[in-house]
């Protein structure tokens, strides 16, 4: 009995060694090789980033994405994984401003997978100099040709748009944003990290290249003041000659004078008949009602056509019981002439087919887009 007993004991010791064996034996394998699992990982942790990238890098999302790259970092033998892993691992570095250790992931990705994607795009987001940054990623697009994937293209398109966006090429920086999202629909997440950039660009894509960084952030702006519109109109068109003969005046001195000469209103209230004593402010947000008054009265000046400041309220003066054209627009309104001259001369727009909304708020864009049209 005691014989049978150990020999039992044997046996279990046996297939004790043979299940340990085999446990350090896949973990060996793991150590060695690459699958469709850990190459997964990689994509996880790819979404995980160029979210960041794109939306905004916050404390949460860059510790989670950091903990998953550290618990991938030796676990495959894979030199194409690692040098992956190195260069996502570098982006989470330069997202935290830690670009002495952006650098050596870099240096590890080349050593362990010279060229590879990711380490190629994280060059060139260490790269400064916008100017230079494009030149690299056109270089990089060039040397695709035909070899490269549809989806390697697509990366370095939506990192084409970043750039073109950073140098104020905002046509260009749209058609690159277009151009990668089609290409990477398998992965949604790049339109949808990038899409503020690419609709911000649209926005702006009206503005020159070379235009002035003031100019370009008034443009961006959700909502301008009347210091913003005189910056604008200030620096981009020969409209305020009439007044300052070439002379760079501050923004304050124009708004008074502006303000005196009545090409700014006291009031925006476009349903007002009587207008406040009270002066406004040069820090007041602009509305589509304010910014009709100051443009219709801008090129009544330019023209030297003051006829043009009662062209419509004298043709409806003698006419009884006549409504406006404009369904939210008073034909009493001080605003008439104004509104119905920038709609009808295409500098302005109705918005929804038939009313004005003279009450809404102007865009940065809206206003630099409107003032182009008068001045060409």
């Amino acid at each position: 009995m005691e014989h049978f007993k150990s020999k039992i004991i044997i046996f279990i010791s046996v297939v004790c060694l043979i299940t340990l064996g085999c446990q350090t034996m896949q973990k060996d394998l793991l150590l060695t090789s690459s699958d469709d699992t850990t190459y997964n990982s990689l994509a996880e942790i790819e979404e995980m980033v160029v979210k960041l990238d794109g939306m905004g890098a916050d404390r949460e999302g860059l510790v989670k994405a950091r903990q998953l790259i550290s618990a991938l970092e030796g676990t495959v033998a894979d030199p194409a994984f690692e040098g992956m892993l190195a260069a996502w691992s570098g982006r989470l570095y330069l997202m935290e401003g830690r670009n002495s250790d952006a650098q050596r992931e870099y240096q590890k990705s080349q050593n362990l997978s010279p060229g590879n994607l990711p380490g190629r795009i994280l060059s060139f987001k260490m790269e400064r100099n916008a100017s230079q940054r494009l030149s690299m990623i056109d270089q990089s697009i060039a040397a695709e040709g035909t070899l490269g994937s549809n989806s390697s293209r697509g990366e370095l398109l939506a990192e084409r748009g970043r750039v073109m966006f950073d140098l104020g090429r905002f046509s260009e920086s749209v058609a690159a944003f277009d151009s990668a999202f089609i290409t990477l629909k398998d992965r949604p997440w790049y339109e949808e990290s990038y899409r503020l950039f690419r609709d911000k660009a649209w926005e702006l894509r009206e503005l020159e290249q070379g235009t002035g960084n003031r100019t370009v952030e008034i443009a961006g702006q959700e909502e301008i003041t009347w210091r913003d519109l005189i910056e604008i109109t200030k620096s981009e068109t020969d409209l305020l000659r009439f007044i300052t003969a070439g002379r760079d005046w501050p923004v304050e001195t124009l708004f008074n004078n502006l303000l005196d000469r009545s090409l700014i209103p006291y009031t925006q209230n476009a349903a007002l008949t009587e207008w406040p004593y009270s002066k406004p402010s040069s820090s007041e947000l602009v509305l589509r009602s304010g910014t009709a008054w100051f443009l219709w009265h801008l090129n009544a000046e330019n023209k030297a056509n003051r006829g043009l400041l009662t062209r419509y309220s004298s043709r409806y003066a003698n006419i009884s019981n006549v409504r406006s054209p404009i369904p939210d627009l008073d034909i009493n309104s001080p605003f008439l002439d104004s509104i119905l001259g920038c709609v009808e001369s295409e500098f302005m727009s109705l918005p929804d087919g038939r009313n004005f909304m003279p009450r809404e708020k102007v865009k940065g864009s809206e206003f630099y887009s409107m003032l182009k049209k008068l001045g060409s």
